[in-house]
């Protein structure tokens, strides 16, 4: 059993999946009349199609196939921003590609007249809720997502290749002689810790790799860690003045290194992306508009900001890759 609006809703799909709605749907009056039913709903069968990324919907400029509605060139970007001062570095170079720029740090508060002015979206922060990014997709507004991957729906997005900076990270840390390496993750996340696990397997035996929060690293150094792996930038800074009250030094005690956004807040070690190449790949994703929702992975640069050392005497890191171990050429 269905209720009258779902039945339309798959009515409207099978046009579009049969090419028979192509560009720009006929008004919400001519649909209505021609499906023989009434506004309400049209409109939710409408607003569910624009949430699953069939259509795209705005006020004032109608209903289009998805990826068929013109590019925003011009116009205000909003931009959705976490907190923390995370991101500002991407900010400051997407305000340089496009001076119409106005940020906010949450959604929530503000009132749907008010993202009528905004013709794109770039979403910096993680905390964007499913409810507010299905408000926008139903509006049409273009979305993308700089750093993070949308949970729910699918929109653009500009991610840094943490997996691979990380399996990189590990290659040098275990080449180098660590033995003991901490993953520092939000509670309840594990992806860190199992793709060090997996690098673990491939380039050193015996050895053992924990996990914890930023705010409990301290507490790995305690139980014999010696090098410690970020995810992002904001939990290696949180680490790193953990460490620093409770007066452990790094390198020499404990190494930190991160995968993430090459901002001067990234203090350590790592594979950085560059933020300026953040900002230009979003744009891109918003002015040539591809017609379906693509994920750009940028894989970062190592830049060395003297918070990693090897355990020993063992060789420099640059030259890590000449080891033989086991017989194969890393």
């Amino acid at each position: 059993m269905s209720y009258k609006f779902q039945r339309l809703r798959e009515k409207i799909r099978e046009a579009v999946v049969q090419g028979e709605f192509k560009g720009k749907l006929p008004g919400e009056r001519a649909l209505a009349r021609r499906f023989h039913v009434n506004a309400k709903t049209l409109s939710k069968a409408l607003t569910d199609l624009a949430a699953e990324g069939v259509l795209d919907r705005s006020i004032g400029r109608g209903t289009y196939v998805k990826g068929s509605a013109p590019a925003p060139t011009g116009g205000r970007w909003l931009v959705i921003q976490d907190e923390s001062d995370q991101g500002a570095c991407v900010i400051e170079h997407l305000r340089e590609m496009h001076r119409a720029l106005e940020t906010v740090q949450s959604l929530a508060p503000l009132r749907p007249s008010f993202l009528n002015q905004f013709s794109a979206v770039i979403d910096l922060s993680r905390s964007t809720g499913e409810d507010a990014v299905r408000s926008l997709l139903v509006r049409n507004m273009p979305v993308v997502a700089v750093n993070h991957e949308p949970a729910a729906y699918s929109v653009n997005a500009v991610v840094v290749d943490v997996a691979l900076g990380v399996s990189r990270l590990a290659r040098d840390l275990l080449l180098a002689g660590h033995r003991r390496i901490g993953a520092i993750e939000p509670r309840g996340n594990d992806a860190l810790l199992q793709t060090l696990r997996r690098a673990a397997e491939r380039y050193g035996t015996g050895t053992v790799i924990d996990a914890a929060d930023s705010a409990e690293a301290i507490s790995l150094v305690e139980n014999g860690t010696t090098a410690l792996v970020c995810g992002n930038v904001a939990d290696a800074q949180k680490a790193m003045r953990k460490l620093s009250e409770n007066g452990v030094d790094v390198p020499s005690r404990v190494c930190v290194t991160a995968v993430g956004c090459a901002c001067p807040q990234a203090a350590c070690s790592g594979y950085f992306v560059d933020c300026a190449k953040l900002a230009e790949s979003a744009v891109k994703l918003l002015t040539d508009a591809p017609l379906r929702p693509a994920t750009l992975w940028l894989p970062g640069q190592w830049i060395d900001r003297g918070t990693l050392a090897p355990i020993g005497a063992g060789l420099p890191l640059e030259r890590a890759s000449e080891l033989r171990i086991s017989g194969m050429t890393v």
